[in-house]
């Protein structure tokens, strides 16, 4: 039997190259390309870039190949859905479209279909999975067909986990051997929390659907050469600290450094505290930071978390042994050199929430009660009474100066003059039970998502909350909707185990899916009674869960308020029930003899939690859940599904379309233009997420894509989500920029409106994007700093190329998002340093001229602009094309990447 070859960094340390300075990303990173150069796509300058790394930076750009890839079933369907359309056109253009498929094992997991429409009971686990099943079955059906359809494709099935924790536990191998190598595991994945698997060593990170279907089917990925900012973490945590808290804090320091396309990498005694699942913790939120990974090299705490997650015996003797013997092992003396380090003592973390808004807008826990009031003030202009007191129940029997209403289920609420100067307050009466919801009450209380449900530590610690708080006779407050959405079927396992999972079902935490529910806008309905009131009382209601993401209106779009925080402080809020209390030092309750409990009554140690961990926490869970992992329920299993080759697409139907992207496409090019006489659909301002711009969550039946809907005879209940129905375009365009907190420059009113030139009408964007359509009017966007921040959604992407959108200018992008607009064809232009929309004066209102596109691209190319108003003075300035290499500007020239990837395999079909 052949030995397996290597791609051997020690060999370029012996030839006298500084390997060991280099950090372990970019170590990586250069096995990659020693191991696939083919002097063509991959070039012996990709190689000396790599070995010659510099710290400071470069604008050379690299190829990477991952071994993988990894998908979750909202952006995987529209992938699956490209390849399948793709593989149409070949068929109709007499080719042979089987020899479309994936080039890398790709594994697709659906865990981002499930919905908490049931919650609080024993039945919510099995009514939602129905009516998971009840909305999907389209979608569902592709991906079986998928399955057979396309080598190297494979699908986890709904209610087996979140594809991160999945990945963490059982898919990330640490080194691979194929092809008669042996190389390090690593992936991109269509999620931006891909990299939570740099936390067992694993080199990933997340990117758009378009560059993973790139990357599908044989693409190198280019980006420019990283920073690698070492992150030095010193000390262990203290007591009634957790590993939230720790990310929390590190989210915070990370942002105000300015990690954006830069990797991180962690070293330091820290680590020596920092199991894998702690460290996990940290590169999950790898996008909240900005930076594309956050990298954990492999050490002795990598393989006992392989040993503990039941990885083979011999996996893990061969990654010891590679990664030793090529400088991949980190031992705690290396000397590298990074591009800047910031430090972070451990000690010194203390318990917080991050939010309401943003995950690094950290808030300790003792600060949360006076900074919720100084949000209240700014963001909503209401203050509490002059007393410095909230409205209780025994203030508003008295009545007041701020507004009430009397709330009977039967009938609706009644009208009256609501003040805006003070905080709101709704009573509730509801059959027997009566209360107050408020300014500042907590709506949703989720224990949800990725980041925290991986981490044994923190679950165990939620459960022994639970415990001691029903020990001590409290109870999460009755308006609260609860729910716990465990990341793998290993946490319910050990939980059942340790006799938690009964205790938090105790406090309304049942299980409600084994997906990312809340973290990603499937928090379901609210209860009614708190529905209407919230609406009718125009409440600022919160949030708090244990994800990773609380952009504005993503977890629900009636609360405004949204707090990350620890499995443990979510239970501790769902008890108190508000989010204006200092927990530290204010009672969470009485019991029933009138006794306050505060939380340190119910909090547990450190102790406490690891003891239960001993004895819950099982090997036998990993291989009892990952035996069977492609398995799925019976319902799975009795999913029928087409066969064959080719998709049979459907007219009729209102989840799956073939793509418009290829149908039709030319062999040959046409030379660009210049975008001339251009009207602008949106002036944005910063911080513009793929939240805002890409269609996510729940809709109404009075929007673009609801009317569709309607049309085609589908029932306001069964609408689901955005994130659902990605296999449609025709519903995705009409999302586009329908995000309720959207805020147009362009439009007298928040939302998913603007303003049609020169008419002055007011529209939907989708409706004003199709009356620009027949005109045959180009569009541009105007937008400021860190455009399309957030995760890595391909359809924010692709429903602006849609929209008819052929550019856009912004002061700056999120790497992700640049990258998906030009992997669709729309040109990302940039201000020149120091100027913007303000500073230029620009309304929006003008009419663009955007030229020098016609003389040809070179990376970085300078164009000009002319904004000319419908009186005065145009106003001419200059951008900079955001198209960074050659290989981009291919792509742009193409329509998209996939266009080019596709004319490239009909060249030599």
């Amino acid at each position: 039997m052949m030995q397996p070859k290597i791609a051997l960094l020690s060999k370029l340390e012996q030839e006298g190259k500084q390997i060991s300075r280099l950090p372990f990303s970019i170590r990586i990173l250069l096995e990659n390309v020693l191991r696939n150069k083919d002097n063509f796509a991959i070039t012996e300058e990709h190689v000396e870039t790599l070995v010659n790394w510099l710290p400071e930076g470069t604008d050379k750009e690299i190829p990477f190949k991952p071994a993988r890839v990894l998908m979750q079933d909202f952006t995987g369907v529209p992938a699956v859905v490209d390849l399948a359309s793709i593989r149409a056109e070949v068929v109709r253009k007499g080719k042979n479209g089987a020899a479309i498929n994936p080039a890398i094992p790709v594994d697709l997991v659906v865990d981002h279909s499930v919905q908490v429409d049931f919650f609080g009971t024993d039945y919510s686990y099995k009514k939602n999975v129905a009516y998971e099943y009840e909305r999907n079955k389209e979608r569902y059906q592709l991906l079986k067909w998928a399955q057979q359809a396309f080598g190297n494709f494979t699908v986890v099935p709904p209610g087996m986990g979140i594809c991160h924790q999945v990945n963490l536990e059982y898919l990330a191998q640490g080194v691979i051997s194929r092809d008669g190598w042996l190389f390090p595991d690593t992936l991109v994945g269509t999620d931006s929390h891909t990299p939570m698997v740099n936390g067992i060593g694993v080199l990933g990170w997340g990117v758009g659907g378009i560059e993973a279907e790139a990357a599908i089917l044989g693409q190198p990925i280019y980006f420019t050469c990283p920073q690698v900012i070492g992150l030095k973490l010193t000390g262990r945590l203290t007591e009634g600290v957790t590993a939230t808290d720790m990310v929390l804090a590190i989210t915070e320091l990370l942002r105000k450094y300015g990690v954006v396309d830069k990797f991180v990498e962690v070293f330091g005694d820290g680590l020596d505290h920092l199991t894998v699942p702690d460290r996990a913790t940290i590169s999950n939120m790898s996008p909240e930071f900005g930076c594309t990974v956050t990298y954990f090299p492999i050490d002795d705490q990598t393989l006992q978390y392989m040993r503990r997650t039941n990885r083979p015996a011999e996996l893990i003797s061969l990654v010891e042994s590679y990664c030793r013997e090529n400088m991949l092992w980190r031992t705690g003396k290396e000397q590298i050199t990074y591009s800047d380090i910031l430090e972070l003592d451990l000690n010194k973390v203390q318990a917080a929430v991050a939010g309401p808004k943003r995950p690094q807008d950290r808030i300790l826990v003792k600060d949360l009660n006076n900074e919720f009031e100084t949000l209240l003030g700014k963001e909503f202009k209401r203050m509490y009474t002059p007393e410095g007191k909230r409205r209780d129940t025994a203030w508003l029997s008295e009545g007041g100066s701020g507004t009430t209403f009397t709330y009977e289920i039967q009938k609706p609420l009644e009208d009256v003059a609501i003040e805006v100067d003070y905080l709101k307050s709704v009573r509730i009466k509801l059959k027997n039970e009566e209360y107050v919801l408020s300014d500042g009450s907590i709506a949703i209380a989720a224990i949800t998502s990725c980041t925290n449900t991986s981490n044994p530590s923190v679950m165990i610690g939620a459960g022994l909350v639970a415990r001691k708080a029903i020990s001590r006779g409290l109870n999460v407050k009755p308006w609260v909707k609860t729910s716990l959405a465990p990341g793998s079927r290993v946490v319910t396992d050990y939980l059942q185990r340790a006799g938690l999972l009964e205790e938090l079902a105790a406090l309304r935490f049942h299980v409600v899916g084994y997906g990312c529910t809340s973290c990603i806008g499937n928090s379901g309905p609210l209860p009614p009674a708190v529905s209407e009131a919230v609406d009718k009382g125009n409440l600022v209601v919160a949030a708090v869960l244990s994800g990773n993401r609380n952009f504005e209106a993503r977890v629900h779009p009636q609360v405004k308020m949204n707090f990350l925080a620890s499995p443990m402080l979510v239970v501790a809020y769902a008890i108190v029930g508000r989010v204006d209390i200092d927990l530290l030092t204010s009672p969470l309750g009485y019991d029933p003899n009138g006794e306050p409990v505060f939380l340190r009554d119910i909090w547990p140690t450190q102790e406490e939690i690891n003891a239960t961990i001993l004895k819950a926490v099982k090997q036998e869970d990993f291989e009892n859940a990952y035996s069977v992992i492609f398995d799925g329920d019976e319902q799975w299993k009795g999913l029928l599904a087409p066969t064959g080759e080719n998709y049979h697409w459907s007219n009729d139907s209102t989840y799956i379309r073939e793509a418009p992207f290829f149908n039709g496409i030319s062999n040959k090019l046409t030379d660009p233009h210049d975008i001339i006489a251009a009207r602008v659909l949106l002036k944005l301002g910063d911080s513009v997420t793929t939240d805002h711009i890409s269609p996510a969550g729940s809709f109404k039946a009075d929007t673009p894509a609801g009317k569709y809907l309607l049309d085609h005879g589908i029932d306001s209940r069964m609408f689901n989500s955005y994130g659902s129905r990605r296999g449609n375009h025709e519903v995705m365009v009409r999302g586009t920029f329908a995000n309720v907190r959207l805020k147009n420059e362009l439009s007298p009113k928040e939302g998913g409106f603007t303003t049609l030139m020169p008419s002055g009408t007011v529209l939907s964007v989708y409706d004003a994007a199709m009356k620009y359509a027949e005109s045959q009017t180009p569009l541009i966007i105007l937008a400021g700093k860190e455009y399309g921040s957030g995760s890595s959604r391909d359809w924010a992407a692709k429903g602006t190329n849609l929209l008819g959108v052929k550019a856009i200018i912004a002061e700056s992008y999120e790497r992700i998002h640049r990258s998906n607009l030009v992997g669709m064809g729309v040109l990302p232009l940039q201000y020149m340093e120091g100027e913007n929309a303000e500073s230029l004066k620009l309304t929006g209102t003008e009419v663009y001229d955007i030229t020098g596109i016609e003389g040809g691209f070179t990376p970085g190319k300078i164009l000009k602009v002319k904004a000319s108003p419908a009186a005065g003075t145009p106003i001419e300035f200059d951008v900079k094309c955001k198209l960074n290499s050659e290989i981009e500007i291919e792509y742009y020239l193409n329509g998209g990447i996939l266009q080019y990837v596709l004319r490239e395999f009909l060249k030599k079909a």
